[in-house]
């Protein structure tokens, strides 16, 4: 019997970036959705829970810190790990990682991302027992 692929949705608003961690992470045997922004972000976790989200943090529409925010306040998705991928300082770490409301996100990478980095932390968050 096969095992199931798992899936990542990739959320960020550059194409380039989509192409780049869709095409990095299908080659290595995930699945992937992409979503240009928050809402539609929203709509695919709604249609099919993925297993891993990896999430731009400056969006139009709908921001990444907002739709983080949404989906580490349902029972639903909570337990989705979310990987930041951000092009911000290391201050924004800081800031997110502090808040009360939500807990921080499951792993950070900064832009341009390392092949290597993503790699590690999909496998590393998708692990099952």
């Amino acid at each position: 019997m096969a095992s199931e692929k798992l899936t990542v949705l990739v959320v960020d608003d550059e194409p380039d970036v989509c192409t780049y961690l869709s095409t990095l992470l299908q080659d290595n045997g995930y699945d992937t959705v992409v979503a240009k922004d928050g809402a539609q972000a929203l709509e695919e976790v709604k249609k099919s829970t993925p297993d891993l989200i990896t999430l731009d943090v400056t969006m139009p529409e709908k921001s990444g810190v907002k739709f983080y925010r949404e989906i580490k306040e349902s029972p639903a998705w909570s337990k989705i790990p979310v990987v930041m991928v951000t092009g911000v300082s290391n201050d924004f770490e800081h800031f997110i990682s502090t808040r009360r409301q939500v807990p921080p996100p499951e792993g950070y990478l900064h832009k341009p991302v390392d092949r290597g980095q993503i790699l590690a932390l999909a496998k590393k968050l998708t692990a099952r027992p």
